[in-house]
C-alpha cells in the first residue's frame, strides 16, 4: 500500500507541474536571473535599445570600480570613456553582433586588470530591446601565466648562468692567487703605485667573484623543506641583521606585527633570505636616512589562504617604466647592481608556493610577499602574529 500511495502522489505532482508549467518555468528563470545578478564571479551589464545602462550587478561594480548606481541611464560607450576603458564592442551589439571571449585589459593606479567579455542582444516579440554583457575576471589566471613564464625564463637563464659560473670560477681563483702574490711582492719592495694597481685588480676580482656566486645561487636547485612555523619566529632571527645594516645608514627600522595570524608553510632559511634581500635593497634605495617598515598582515580577501609580509621604504620610488622589469634577470637601476637579487627573491617565493608584488610612488616602495598558510592541524595560531609587538628595533 505504501508503494502504491507514493506512485499516486508522484502522478499528482507531475500533473500539477504540467498544468502550471509556464508559471514554474518563469519562476525558475527569475530565480536564475536573480542569482546571476548576485554572482560573485561574473559581472553583468544590461543595456536598452538606446545602448543606455539599465542594470549592473555588484560584481561589475567591483571589477570597474565606482558607484554602479550612478551608471544607470548612461550610454555604455560614454560610461566606458569616463572610466578610461577601451571597450572591445560597440552599438553594433544591438544589431545582433554577438561575441564571446573578447579581451578587455586596463591598468588603474598601477594595478593591471583583465576580463573576457561575452555579449548578445535581448529580443522580445521579434524586436531587439537591448543587450547583455557578461564580464569574467581572469586577472588571477593571467598573473599565474605570467609567473609561470617568468619562472621558466628564470630557470633557463639560471642553468646557463650556473654552468658559465663554474667555468669562470677556476681561472678566477688562479688569477686572484697570482695577483695576491704580486701585491705581496710590491709591498716588500715598497712599490706604492703598483700596490694601488694590485689593490684595484683584487677589488674588481672580488666583485666578479660575488657575481659568480649570485650566478650559482640563481641556478641552484635547492630542495625546499617546508614546515609549519610562526612568522614572528622567523622575523626575530632575521631582524638583528637588518638592524645593523639600518644603523650604518642612519635608517629607522620598524617592525609591525598583526594579531591572530595563522602559521605559514615555508622554508625558514629561504624565507629569511627573501626578507633580508628586500630589506637591504630598501636600505640601499634610501641611502642615508629614512624609514624602513616591515609589517605582517592577513592576505588579500581576493586571494585567500596567504599571509602577507610588506617591506616598505621611504625612498624616491621606482620609475614606472622599470616596475614591469625589476624581476627580470640582469635588469637593474643601480650603478653597481647585478640585476639578480630580485630575480632570486622571486624564484624563492615561487618555490615556496607564494607570490611577490611591488607598488611604488614618490613616497616610497612597497614589496608584498604572500606566503601560504599552513593547513589546519599542522600548527597552532600565532597569537599576535609576530614574536614581539610593534617596536622601533
Amino acid at each position: 500500500m505504501g508503494d502504491k500511495g507514493q506512485q499516486q502522489g508522484a502522478v499528482r505532482a507531475v500533473a500539477q507541474w504540467r498544468g502550471d508549467s509556464r508559471a514554474r518555468r518563469d519562476h525558475f528563470v527569475r530565480l536564475f536571473a536573480n542569482r546571476m545578478l548576485a554572482d560573485e564571479w561574473t559581472g553583468v551589464l544590461l543595456v536598452d535599445a538606446d545602448f543606455r545602462i539599465v542594470e549592473a550587478n555588484p560584481m561589475a561594480g567591483d571589477i570597474f570600480g565606482g558607484d554602479r548606481s550612478a551608471w544607470a541611464g548612461q550610454p555604455a560607450d560614454v560610461w566606458a570613456e569616463t572610466l578610461g576603458l577601451p571597450l572591445p564592442f560597440g552599438r553594433s551589439l544591438l544589431q545582433g553582433e554577438a561575441f564571446r571571449n573578447r579581451r578587455l585589459a586596463w591598468t588603474k593606479e598601477g594595478a593591471a586588470r583583465e576580463v573576457v567579455v561575452d555579449g548578445d542582444a535581448l529580443v522580445s516579440g521579434g524586436e531587439v530591446i537591448g543587450a547583455y554583457l557578461l564580464f569574467h575576471d581572469v586577472t588571477p589566471w593571467m598573473m599565474l601565466e605570467e609567473q609561470v613564464r617568468r619562472s621558466d625564463r628564470l630557470k633557463m637563464i639560471g642553468q646557463v648562468a650556473a654552468g658559465t659560473a663554474h667555468e669562470i670560477r677556476n681561472p678566477l681563483t688562479a688569477i686572484k692567487g697570482f695577483v695576491q702574490l704580486m701585491k705581496k711582492s710590491f709591498d716588500e719592495r715598497r712599490m706604492a703605485k703598483e700596490q694601488e694597481y694590485a689593490h684595484i685588480v683584487l677589488s674588481e676580482l672580488d666583485r666578479v667573484q660575488e657575481l659568480v656566486g649570485e650566478f650559482l645561487l640563481l641556478g641552484k636547485s635547492k630542495e625546499t623543506k617546508l614546515s609549519s612555523m610562526r612568522l614572528g619566529y622567523v622575523m626575530r632571527e632575521m631582524m638583528p641583521m637588518l638592524r645593523n645594516e639600518a644603523t650604518l645608514h642612519d635608517i629607522v627600522l620598524l617592525y609591525e606585527t598583526k594579531p591572530d595570524l595563522p602559521p605559514v608553510l615555508a622554508d625558514k632559511e629561504m624565507l629569511k633570505q627573501v626578507i633580508l634581500n628586500l630589506g637591504k635593497n630598501a636600505i640601499e634605495a634610501m641611502g642615508k636616512g629614512g624609514r624602513l617598515l616591515i609589517r605582517e598582515r592577513h592576505g588579500s580577501p581576493s586571494i585567500p589562504g596567504f599571509v602577507a609580509i610588506e617591506v616598505c621604504d621611504s625612498g624616491p620610488g621606482i620609475p614606472k617604466a622599470a616596475l614591469d622589469r625589476i624581476f627580470d634577470p640582469f635588469y637593474t637601476t643601480k650603478e653597481s647592481g647585478t640585476g639578480l637579487g630580485l630575480s632570486i627573491c622571486q624564484r624563492i617565493v615561487h618555490d615556496l608556493g607564494g607570490r611577490i608584488a611591488v607598488s611604488s610612488s614618490e613616497a616610497g616602495t612597497v614589496f608584498t610577499v604572500l606566503i601560504p598558510c599552513a593547513a589546519s592541524g599542522t600548527g597552532s595560531h600565532a597569537s599576535g602574529g609576530g614574536a614581539f609587538p610593534r617596536d622601533d628595533v
